[in-house]
């Protein structure tokens, strides 16, 4: 299964989706300017990797850390289309799963979160970033 990386921009995140170090994260800032050219290769690469995951014995837990500073209303959709394709995943039995970080004052990307789950239809875990003084 092929990895896919993606360096981070100004204006869009950085991600990681490396099967072999069993890391998933897209973090920083989402608002791309072609949005659905960036998220048409995240949302690709989860179809490949969902057929890899389900015909295949995975042992370790799938954790995918979805870390946003900010996120434009046209990447919402596309985030949110991820996370139902992960949802379809786990409710084929896998063992894979959303961590949402957020900063502690920023009560809006929380609640962002927990609409996005109850949209996705499967619990997040959220992670309180902490500040580095």
């Amino acid at each position: 299964m092929k990895k896919l990386i993606i360096d981070q921009t100004p204006n869009s995140p950085r991600v990681i989706l490396d099967p072999d170090l069993n890391k998933y994260e897209i973090v920083g800032e989402s608002r791309p300017p072609d949005v659905e050219g960036f998220y048409h290769n995240i949302l690709d690469w989860f179809d490949d990797y969902s057929h890899y995951v389900l015909t295949r014995e995975v042992r370790d837990p799938v954790i995918v850390n979805l870390d946003f500073d900010y996120f434009n209303s046209s990447s919402a959709k596309y985030i949110l289309d991820f996370c139902k394709k992960i949802a379809g995943v786990r409710s084929k039995g896998k063992d894979i799963s959303v961590k949402w970080h957020y900063e502690d004052e920023d009560t809006d990307m929380l609640q962002t979160g927990k609409e996005m789950s109850k949209m996705a239809r499967f619990p997040f875990e959220y992670i309180k970033k902490v500040t580095k003084l």
